[in-house]
C-alpha cells in the first residue's frame, strides 16, 4: 500500500510469509528482540506476529511491554525488570545480577494500538465467549493482513454467532489492506452488505486523497466502495427508521400507562384531576424505597425488586386516591372549576410533602442486570431492554384493565356509571363505593406507570408534571371513558411525536401535535370512540 513505509512493508510481508494458516508457533526469540530493541515499524511487525500465532505463552512479554516492564541491553538483549529481578525474556531465565545498563524500551501510538491488538488476540482463544466477543471488537480498530491467520483460525472453531459476524467483518477489515485486488473486493462487498457504520468508515478511507491522488489507486475498487457505502447508508437510513417507530412505540406505552388511569377516573366521575400526575411520581417514589429497602436488608433479592414495587406502587398510589376521594373530590362532585382548583391545590401538596420526605434532588433507581443493556437488532438500532420491559408491562395492564371491566362485577358498575350515573343508581347501584373503588383503581394504575417510569430515568418531584398534560390528551383524543380509545391514541401520539421530532425537532413536534389535536376534537368532539348509552334530556 502507498501509505506504509518500505521498510515495514517487508517486515509484514516476512510476517505473513511465515504465520501460515497451518502453523501457529511460539513467539521466535528474534521477534522478542523486535519488541525490546528493533524501531517502531519493527516493532508492530512483530507484535502481529504474536498476535498471529495467538501463543498464550507471549502474554507475560506483551504485559512487560505494557507495563515498561520490558527492557532493552546494549540494544542486543531483551530483559523483564519489575524494579526488583531481571529475566531474560527469550529463555525465561534469572539473571544473577541486574545490568546497570538497562534501556527503556520507547513505544509511538502505532506500536501501542498494535500492542492492544496483539493482548486481544490472546483472548480469541479463551473458553469465555464474552472475552472472545471483547477481543474482535478490539481487533477491529486494528485490523491488518497479518492477523488473517488467526482470524482464519478462530473463524474455524469458533460457534456464538454474534462472534463469528465481527470475526468476519474484522477480516474483511484487514483484507482491505491486502495487496491482491479480488480480494480487496471481496471485503468491499462483505463491509458494504453489513451496514455496520464502522465499516462505511472503512470503506470512506479507500476514497480519501493524498495530495492529487488517492490513496486507492485502483478505480474499480474505489467504484466499489462507493456502492458499498450507498449499501449501508440505505441500511442505517432503515436503521433510523425502525429506531424512531420503536421510541415512538415505547413513549406511546409510557403515555398509555399515564393516562389509562385518568381515563378511569376523568371518564367515569368526570373529574379533572390535576393531582394525577403526582399519583405518577407517588408510585415512582415508591419503587425507589423498595429498591433501599431490599439492597439494606435483602440484598440477594435486588434483582427482583421491580417485581416487588409493581404491587407497592400500586397500593400506595391507589390508597393515596382513595383519601382523595373520601376527603376533598366528594364533596364536590359536579362543580368542576372547583375540583380542578383543589386538586391542584393537592398536587403541589403532594410534592412539598416528598420533598420534605425525598429531598428537592433527583434520586436514582437502579435497573437491575436483566433490565440493563439491550439487543442489537442492527449496527445503529438497539432496542434496550428496559423499554421492552415497559411495552410489555403496558400490554398486560390493558390486558388485565379489559378483563376487569368486561368479566367481573365492578367493571359492570363502572360501565353502568359511566353510560348513566342516574338509572344506574335507580337500579341499586352504589354509586358513590363504584366511585371510590374506580378512583382508587385509576389511582393505583398511576402509580404502576410511576414505577416503570422509574426504570427509564430520575425520579424527582416534578415528575408528574411532564405528564399530565400529555395525559389529558390521550383522554380527549380517544374518547372519554374508553379503554380502546386510550390505548389507541396513546400509541399514536407517541408514533407521531418521534417521527415529527426527525423532521421539525422536539419543540415544533409537540406543538405541531397539539394543533392536530385541537382540528381532530374541532371537527369530532366525541374522540376516536363514543361513549354509547340513553340519556335523558333535562
Amino acid at each position: 500500500m502507498t501509505f506504509m513505509r518500505p521498510t515495514f512493508l517487508a517486515l509484514l510481508t516476512l510476517v505473513v510469509c511465515v504465520v501460515s494458516p497451518a502453523s501457529f508457533a511460539k513467539p521466535a526469540p528474534e521477534l522478542v528482540l523486535q519488541l525490546a530493541t528493533g524501531d517502531n515499524d519493527a516493532k508492530v511487525a512483530a507484535l502481529y506476529a504474536i498476535a498471529g500465532s495467538a501463543d498464550p505463552e507471549a502474554l507475560p512479554i506483551l504485559e512487560a511491554l505494557r507495563d515498561d516492564t520490558l527492557k532493552s541491553l546494549g540494544g542486543k538483549q531483551a530483559i523483564i525488570y519489575d524494579g526488583e529481578t531481571a529475566i531474560d525474556a527469550v529463555t525465561g531465565a534469572k539473571l544473577a545480577k541486574v545490568p546497570d545498563e538497562l534501556e527503556d524500551v520507547v513505544s509511538n501510538n502505532r506500536v501501542t494500538n498494535a500492542l492492544e491488538g496483539a493482548l486481544a488476540a490472546l483472548d480469541l482463544i479463551s473458553p469465555d465467549k464474552a472475552l472472545r466477543l471483547a477481543a474482535v471488537k478490539k481487533l477491529q480498530d486494528s485490523a491488518n493482513p497479518a492477523i488473517l491467520p488467526l482470524l482464519d483460525k478462530a473463524l474455524a472453531v469458533e460457534t456464538d454467532p454474534q462472534t463469528i459476524t465481527l470475526l468476519r467483518l474484522t477480516q474483511a477489515a484487514a483484507q482491505l489492506q491486502h495487496p491482491d485486488k479480488a480480494t480487496r473486493l471481496a471485503a468491499i462487498e462483505t463491509l458494504g452488505a453489513s451496514g455496520e457504520p464502522n465499516a462505511k468508515q472503512l470503506l470512506a478511507a479507500l476514497l480519501e486523497k493524498d495530495g492529487a491522488n488517492y490513496k486507492e489507486a485502483d478505480e474499480s475498487v474505489r467504484v466499489a466502495a462507493q456502492q458499498g457505502i450507498n449499501s449501508i447508508n440505505s441500511h442505517l437510513k432503515l436503521g433510523e427508521t425502525l429506531g424512531g417507530l420503536f421510541t415512538g412505540l415505547s413513549l406511546g406505552s409510557i403515555l398509555l400507562l399515564a393516562a389509562l388511569g385518568l381515563a378511569i377516573t376523568y371518564g367515569l366521575m368526570g373529574v379533572i384531576n390535576m393531582a394525577h400526575g403526582e399519583l405518577i411520581m407517588i408510585g415512582a417514589y415508591a419503587a425507589y424505597a423498595v429498591q433501599n429497602v431490599i439492597r439494606a436488608h435483602a440484598p440477594g433479592l435486588f434483582e427482583y425488586y421491580p417485581l416487588i414495587a409493581i404491587p407497592v406502587a400500586f397500593m400506595v398510589s391507589a390508597l393515596v386516591g382513595v383519601l382523595m376521594e373520601r376527603l376533598v373530590i366528594r364533596f364536590l362532585y359536579g362543580r368542576p372549576l372547583e375540583t380542578l382548583l383543589a386538586t391542584w391545590g393537592i398536587s403541589l401538596m403532594l410534592i412539598q410533602a416528598v420533598r420534605s420526605l425525598f429531598g428537592a434532588q433527583n434520586v436514582m433507581v437502579e435497573n437491575p442486570a436483566w433490565l440493563s443493556g439491550g439487543i442489537q437488532v442492527m449496527g445503529n438500532l438497539i432496542l434496550p431492554y428496559n423499554r421492552l420491559a415497559i411495552i410489555a408491562f403496558a400490554v398486560l395492564v390493558v390486558l388485565g384493565m379489559g378483563l376487569i371491566l368486561t368479566r367481573t362485577r365492578l367493571g359492570l358498575f363502572v360501565r353502568a356509571v359511566t353510560q348513566n350515573r342516574q338509572m344506574a343508581s335507580c337500579v341499586g347501584v352504589a354509586t358513590p363505593r363504584v366511585d371510590t373503588v374506580a378512583f382508587a383503581l385509576g389511582s393505583g394504575i398511576a402509580g404502576l406507570a410511576g414505577c416503570a417510569l422509574s426504570q427509564v430515568g430520575n425520579v424527582g418531584p416534578d415528575l408528574g408534571q411532564g405528564y399530565i398534560i400529555d395525559s389529558f390528551m390521550v383522554v380527549v383524543l380517544g374518547g372519554v371513558g374508553q379503554l380502546a380509545g386510550t390505548v389507541y391514541a396513546a400509541l399514536g401520539l407517541g408514533v407521531l411525536n418521534k417521527l415529527l421530532e426527525g423532521f421539525a425537532g422536539a419543540v415544533l413536534a409537540k406543538i405541531a401535535v397539539l394543533v392536530f389535536i385541537i382540528i381532530f376534537i374541532q371537527k369530532r368532539p366525541q374522540g376516536l370512540f363514543a361513549v354509547k348509552g340513553r340519556f335523558v334530556e333535562q
